[in-house]
Parts: C-alpha cells; structure tokens; sequence
C-alpha cells in the first residue's frame, strides 16, 4: 500500500459506498481497536469536543504540554490538505510513510475481520496506532460531530474538554442548544475531569442535567472555576494587537501568556486549552508547566486555516492578500466578522474583499453570510466533498436583501482566480464557510500542509 492508496480508500469511506447505517459503523470503531489489540490502551490525555474552537485549542494545549518537555501526539480533525495532518507528533504532521505504515495496519485487520467503520473511527484507530509505534502516550485529541458517539471518544481521555455549544450539524446532532449540549456533554465519563467553555443559559444547563448523572467527576466552569483577562500589548503588522492573557485555574495562576492567534475569541480557546492542562497536571498525566517555557511555547502557535493571511499570493499574474477562515456555520462567522473587517480596512483599498464560499449541503448559508456587508462581491464553489452544496443551490439560497455581485466557481481554484478578477491587484480574497474549501485553497496557492 502507498499514501495515494490511503487517500482514496478514506474518499471512498466518506462516501459509503454501501449504504450501511451510520449506528453499524459507529459501533465497529471498538471492534477494530479491540482487533488492533487495543493500541489506545496506554493513552492518556484530553478530548476535546465542541461546536467552534476546537482546533485551536488543541493547538494551544499541545504547546503547552510541549512545554512542560513530554512528547504529545495530536489529532486534530478535520485536516485541511492531507490525512497525514490529523496525527502530530509536539505539532508535526507525521511524513506519508508514517501515516501509510498505521493505516496499512488498520486496513488489514478492516479487511481480516470484516468491519464496516466510519471514516472517523479509521482516522482514530490509524492515530492510536502510530502513536504506539512512536511510544507516545500523551494525547490531545479532537473530536469530530458530536461527543458521545464520536470516534475519538473510543480512547478513554480522562480530561474532557467542551469549547462551546452552537447550533451546527443538527440533522444529526439535534434542532436545539440544549439537544447538541446532550450530544456533545455526553462524552464525559465517570471520574473524569471536565472543562467547560463559556456555554449558553439553554446549553449550560442542559449540559448540568448530563453531568449529574455521573460520578465522581471534577468540573471546572469558564467564568467559575476559570478566570481570565486580557490586555493589549503592543502591535504585530497583519496580525492586530498582540494580546497577554493571565489564567487563573484552581491549580495555578498563569501570567503574561501570549496569544498568537488573531480574533478575541482566542483568548477564550487559550484559557480554556491552560485549564485543560492544569487539570492534565492535576491527574498527573503531566508535570507542572515551567512559566518560562510556557510563555515560548505559545507564542510559537500557529494553526493553518484560522483567520489564516497569506499577505503576498500569487495567483497567475495577480498578487493580493488571501485570508483563510475555517468557519462553518453562523455561530463561527459571527464571531469572525470584526477580523474580516479589520483586514478590509487595512488595504489601503477603496474597493470591498472579494468572498469564496463553499459550504456542506445542510448549512444555514444566509446565517453565515449575514454578519458581513451585503454589497461585497461573492465567488460560490464547490468543494470535492460528496457533502457540499452545489453553487447553483446556494445561490437560492442567499438572502433576497444581498446587493453584491455574485458569480459562481466550479471549484476552489476557478473561484480563487475568479475572486482575483474581481478584486484586482492588490486586493483581499477572504476564504471562508468549509474547512475542505480552506484546504483547497491552500493547494491552489502552493501552501504546504502544517
């Protein structure tokens, strides 16, 4: 088996080229990692579920465990160009031999045994099982949809770990905060230790009613038990102020901590990843991270694909800015818009960014186009996902009231030059509604995977 190989077996499983009920292939990710002869067995660590934020608070968590000198394996979901990217060794994607020697494993005992899987059950499996190749048994690992019936929760992480509650993905996960709240709260286990993001009245509660029926855990609340402030300290060109946040967790208080990652909403996803490690310290999965080199650590942290600026992109004979955005639903949008904003303004341009959107058939495509100007110029792609909406769908699906120009792309390197047109030289493209898009289009500007 080669890389290429692996790559088109996942597309396939994505697809379900079987038609087998998701509940069949969600109860198999257990089978195969007891056929595996259960590679999770010596992991311990965090899990990570949520509506937004959770990449970059993994991204966060992983350079502060780095700090503390542990090795940590990471896994990140999606990825954005490459399998490969969703097994991270202190950060770095494992090399394509790496990932086609796990997956080779995992493929073989799929096909000795007869065993339907969910794409996200391969993706974990083949994650737990490099990681005891590498001897690695500290884990950051990043949910899919949901929480309970996600695949990564087959690792038994004692660190539970919820950013925030929003509606998304409610074909599956339910129409309601308090329903996805269930979904995703689900995951924690007797006798774990719970962090919880900053959650609506509606989710905050329907997460309690989850929590009372376990025992034995311990629970720190955002704004509770977890206290954070930020301040502004000095400026860093494209990327806006730069921000020190000091955290405060029952074990700890953390001062002076950088946040490298641009938009207000990182400061949150940055307490609560150092909440999350605390309580890693607190179980004693880890050592005490030294003030010092947590500081360096983070200031090191850079996540692909969020509020991503590419300052000089070159597309033929066009060169522009490109901003990269993996929000994909209202929620996220929303809380991205002032920086879509900001790197309008800071051109020097008269004109208005161009949009590239793409989005997965059951999105709220007006929701995530609301919180921006109507009157800027809009590309609508598709992406190679057998889930994304076709361009012509989406645009019946915009709002009567948007006033912009609206062209649409067949896919994301045709809507990048398309965007170019539009913008002119010099001008802003901002990429955004799909991660696969954010991906696409990274390849098409020669971005390597990181």
């Amino acid at each position: 088996m080669d890389y290429q190989r692996c790559v088109d077996i996942l597309a396939k499983l994505h697809g379900n080229p079987h038609g087998l009920p998701r509940e069949l292939r969600q109860a198999n990710v257990s089978r195969l990692l007891e056929a595996l002869g259960r590679p999770e067995r010596g992991l311990r660590g965090m899990l990570v579920v949520g509506t937004n934020g959770k990449g970059s608070t993994c991204a966060f968590a992983v350079s502060a465990v780095a700090s503390t000198g542990a090795r940590v394996g990471s896994m990140p979901s999606p990825h954005l160009q490459e399998p490969r990217e969703r097994i991270r060794i202190d950060g770095v994607p494992v090399t394509r031999a790496e990932y086609t020697a796990a997956f080779a494993e995992v493929w073989r005992a799929i096909e000795r045994h007869g065993l339907p899987v969910l794409a996200q059950g391969v993706y974990t499996a083949t994650a737990a099982v490099h990681f005891r190749r590498a001897d690695v048994a500290l884990t950051v690992a990043e949910a899919g949809i949901g929480g309970s019936r996600a695949a990564a929760a087959e690792l038994g992480l004692d660190v539970k770990v919820v950013t925030g509650v929003g509606l998304d993905h409610t074909r599956l996960l339910g129409g309601s905060l308090a329903q996805i709240a269930q979904a995703k709260v689900g995951a924690v286990r007797d006798r774990d230790h719970v962090v919880l993001g900053r959650l609506a009245p509606e989710a905050a509660t329907s997460a309690k009613q989850v929590l009372e029926e376990r025992t034995g855990l311990s629970v720190w609340r955002m704004d509770h038990e977890i206290r954070y402030t930020a301040r502004a300290a000095g400026c860093d060109g494209d990327r806006g102020s730069v921000t020190l946040l000091d955290v405060t967790t029952p074990r700890a208080v953390h001062r002076g901590l950088p946040c490298p990652l641009s938009g207000a909403h990182q400061h949150h996803n940055l307490a609560v990843a150092i909440a999350a490690v605390d309580a890693m310290a607190e179980r004693g999965h880890i050592r005490e991270p030294d003030g010092e080199q947590l500081r360096a650590r983070l200031a090191a942290t850079r996540w692909p694909g969020r509020l991503e600026l590419v300052p000089h992109a070159r597309l033929g004979g066009w060169t522009g800015r490109v901003l990269l955005e993996g929000a994909t639903n209202p929620q996220g949008v929303a809380t991205v818009a002032p920086e879509f904003l900001r790197h309008a303004r800071a051109g020097g341009r008269s004109g208005p960014p161009v949009q590239v959107f793409a989005a997965m058939d059951d999105k709220d495509v007006s929701g995530m186009l609301a919180p921006l100007p109507s009157d800027w110029p809009l590309v609508l792609t598709r992406t190679g996902s057998h889930q994304a909406a076709d361009p012509t769908a989406l645009h019946g699906r915009l709002s009567p009231s948007r006033q912009g120009p609206c062209l649409t792309a067949e896919d994301a390197p045709s809507a990048l030059h398309r965007a170019a047109e539009l913008a002119g030289p010099g001008g802003l493209i901002i990429v955004f509604g799909s991660l696969r898009l954010v991906g696409e289009c990274r390849t098409a500007l020669a971005l390597p995977p990181g």
